[in-house]
């Protein structure tokens, strides 16, 4: 009997029980999921759709394109005219603190090149450009009667105001800088290639004698101020020190009446341009068909969609019937 124990003891200890692994069921695939036979199917059904509005896109760009006023760009490039560094940063040096009370500007000729830049894109500065150029009846020019020589609006409110014609006019000029030579090129973009040119170089003529009267007129403010100081002064070292900054304010009057290109020097004059830059033909077109054909693939997989929710909607209603009659 005993044996018998030890027996089915060694039996158990040379076989241990062995682990058992359970494979966890596969979830079946689902009925409705596509894959790219699917897809392709669904091309092949609605290709002609697809063709269709791909066709219909490209010929609505081409028309676009064909029924847009072509635009032409005028450029000038211009450098920015330097200071005498030198001799402004000798005065700086000596009568700085002088100069700065008496608000006097010991710059060189030209300079202040982002001054310039911002009086140049100032309204200020646009609208006196417009008017004097009588640009109003250029810029609306649907809405203005050139026989007539009136506005063709219904009501005062809808006349052009100079804050409108700013916004027109600085949509179509641009001003860059190149940052590895320093140059700067000022564009003009509008439908009259001749009128573009004119604006470019006139528009560069313009700020040059803006900033030039504005820099006379500031030298000889600062030298009646300079006058009159000296005038109330009998130390001989402040005397000398007026005398020198009446000096330079009167060089810098000069310089500015011997140089044209006071602010920019023109480095290339605008010219009539023969080839518009808009609108791109070419490009609307490949672009129009693009669109076309993707709007028309989104298309056939709508029309595939809504097709196919149909025919689950009424498997489904089918089904409940037969049950409901079972």
């Amino acid at each position: 009997m005993k044996s018998n124990q030890s027996s089915k003891i060694s039996n158990n200890t040379e076989h241990p029980p062995q682990a058992v692994y359970y494979m966890p069921p596969q979830m079946p695939m689902e009925d409705d999921e596509i894959n790219l036979l699917d897809y392709w199917r669904i091309l092949m059904r609605y290709k002609w759709l697809i063709v269709f509005i791909t066709i219909l896109s490209a010929g609505g760009a081409i028309a676009l394109a064909f029924s847009m006023k072509p635009v032409y760009r005028a450029e000038v490039t211009l450098a920015p005219v330097g200071e005498d560094k030198g001799a402004a940063s000798a005065l700086a040096g000596q009568f700085g603190g002088l100069a700065s009370l008496a608000g006097v500007n010991l710059g060189g000729g030209g300079g202040k090149t982002e001054e310039a830049i911002a009086t140049l894109q100032s309204r200020l500065f646009t609208s006196a450009f417009i008017k004097e150029e009588n640009l109003m009846p250029v810029l609306f020019a649907d809405i203005w009667d050139e026989a007539s020589k009136t506005w063709m609006v219904e009501d005062e409110k809808s006349l052009p105001t100079e804050w409108k014609a700013y916004k027109v006019f600085n949509g179509i000029r641009s001003i860059s800088e190149d940052k590895k030579t320093g140059m700067y090129t000022l564009a003009f973009e509008w439908e009259d290639p001749e009128l573009a040119t004119r604006w470019a170089n006139k528009m560069v003529e313009r700020i040059n004698v803006h900033q030039k009267t504005a820099a006379i007129n500031e030298a000889e403010i600062s030298i009646e101020y300079l006058k009159n100081e000296l005038k109330q002064t009998s130390v001989v070292e402040m005397r000398q020190s007026i005398f020198r900054l009446i000096e330079a304010q009167t060089k810098n009057i000069m310089l500015a009446n011997v140089r044209d290109e006071f602010a920019f020097k023109i480095i290339d004059p605008a010219v009539v341009p023969e080839d518009k830059i808009k609108p791109k033909k070419k490009l609307m077109a490949i672009l129009g068909t693009i669109v076309g054909f993707m709007l028309g693939i989104f298309l056939a997989f709508f029309l595939a969609f809504i097709k196919k929710q149909k025919e689950q909607n009424l498997d489904e209603d089918i089904t409940e019937k037969g049950k409901k009659n079972g």
